[in-house]
């Protein structure tokens, strides 16, 4: 009912504004921009310059950021679009704002969203804004998942908007879908266009999603809208950053002329505006620019030699006779020019050049045995023999006597209990070394004992003594 009235409003204003205003020269459309003559109390307000009339099944993919078209502009004119909405708190502080500008932007709004805050988007409605939609959840990963689940995304998203906008949802609603995070996917895009809903991107974001400063939202919107020189704005109207940036960015714009341009889709009561292919290009050919355009390379084809042609020698000889060829300051009179000594003839033999006129056209195949080498004889077993290395010498250790052949009869000197004592007790036998005190006892068949005396030269290991018992 209140969109019906405003709507009613809204029509008869345009009918008094196009008589009085235009003298009967122009005609009005049903959709007419709020420009700054009609701004009430804000006679410097940017206004909204036009309003430009779309088919969503014509130009399915908009935004330069990833796509290859975007809005048929004219320079420096923009589009504001706001994301992620609504939330009262900010929300209502951007259409402020944009009604004290007389400013008509486009809302792509969050199905959550507008099922928790449906006023807000009948706001946007009463306003005269242009709604779009951007799926149920936001979710980042639409890249991602499953067309299915895509799917019920986005039919969600539709679904709740319309729920919010009430009995005139149809009519309000536009076919317009930005894709959280920008997230694309073909089969996502796919099925946007088969429902006849345009995808759109943009073509500069201020990065007000981030954490940044409400200056830095204002340097990145200003710099990246001039550096296009028009387009898409992405900004978002829950960012308080946003809200604080806002009127200076709007400001700015107006001083530096550029204009706002509503879109809105087309109905059968509503035709596209007319345009032409090259307008859907950002920054579209120019007639009075060349356009070098290369051939394509062929296809060569090669025959199946087995070997390259050889040059002949009429190639590389002149009329002169000379195998090189030098440009004039490398002649035979002056060899040296500043300092710098010049190439002498070619050092390879001019025999190797065969005339063109020689039967040979190819260059000789290399013999096999180029690529052989010689096999080394093989070594004899003699030879094996004498060049290993030679053996270490075995250390056999000796065993201990048996008891029965170290003991003997001594007889009672020192000498021979000592000697007893020794052979009784000792467990190895032990042999003393050059430089060594040490004790020999050895066993002998017979009734001999041997004992070792103490000391003695170094010449001898031990000193046997025999003795008869």
């Amino acid at each position: 009912m209140i969109g019906k009235a405003s709507a009613g409003f809204r029509t008869r204003s345009r009918a008094v504004l196009c008589s009085t205003l235009f003298l009967g020269l122009l005609t009005c459309g049903t959709a007419h921009p709020a420009s700054a003559a009609d701004c009430p109390g804000h006679p410097d307000a940017l206004g909204t310059s036009r309003t430009l009339v779309v088919d969503p099944r014509e130009h399915t993919k908009l935004g330069t950021m990833q796509y290859a078209e975007t809005l048929p502009l004219r320079d420096h004119e923009v589009v504001l679009t706001f994301d992620d909405g609504p939330l009262p708190r900010n929300s209502n502080q951007v259409l402020a704002i944009l009604a004290a500008q007389c400013i008509k932007a486009t809302f792509f709004e969050i199905g959550q969203m507008a099922r928790s805050f449906p006023e807000g988007v009948r706001k946007l409605r009463d306003a005269g804004h242009t709604i779009g939609t951007h799926t149920q959840n936001h979710p980042l990963t639409m890249n991602k998942m499953p067309i299915e689940r895509a799917k019920t995304e986005i039919d969600d998203g539709i679904a709740s908007v319309k729920a919010a906008l009430g009995a005139d949802a149809d009519t309000s609603l536009a076919p317009f879908l930005r894709i959280p995070g920008l997230m694309r996917a073909e089969a996502v895009e796919n099925y946007l266009a088969s429902q006849g809903i345009q995808t759109w991107s943009a073509d500069f974001p201020a990065d007000d999603w981030r954490h940044i400063s409400s200056q830095r939202v204002y340097d990145l919107a200003i710099q990246r809208i001039e550096a296009k020189g028009k387009g898409i704005l992405l900004l978002h109207d829950i960012q308080a950053r946003t809200v604080a940036a806002l009127p200076r960015i709007l400001e700015t714009l107006k001083a530096r002329g550029y204009r706002i341009v509503q879109v809105v889709p087309a109905t059968p009561d509503r035709p596209a505006t007319p345009t032409e292919p090259q307008e859907w290009q950002l920054h579209p050919t120019s007639e009075n620019v060349a356009i070098s355009r290369w051939p394509k390379i062929p296809n060569f084809v090669f025959a199946k030699a087995d070997m390259f042609a050889r040059p002949a020698l009429s190639d590389f000889e002149a009329a002169d006779g000379e195998l090189l060829l030098r440009p004039e300051p490398f002649d035979r009179v002056n060899r040296h020019v500043r300092g710098v000594p010049l190439p002498q003839e070619a050092p390879w033999p001019r025999e190797w050049l065969l005339p063109a006129s020689s039967a040979a056209v190819a260059l000789p195949v290399p013999a096999s045995t180029v690529f052989e080498l010689p096999e080394l004889p093989r070594p004899t077993p003699e030879a094996v023999a004498r060049l290993a290395p030679r053996a270490k010498p075995v250390v056999v250790a000796m065993r201990e006597p048996p008891p029965e052949a170290v003991s003997a009869r001594v007889g009672n000197s020192p000498r021979a209990l000592r000697g007893k004592n020794r052979v009784g007790h000792g467990k190895q036998l032990s042999v003393s070394h050059k430089g060594h005190r040490g004790t020999a006892v050895a066993a002998h068949k017979g009734p001999n004992v041997v004992h070792a005396r103490r000391g003695g030269a170094a010449k001898h290991l031990a000193q046997v003594k025999k003795r008869n018992v």
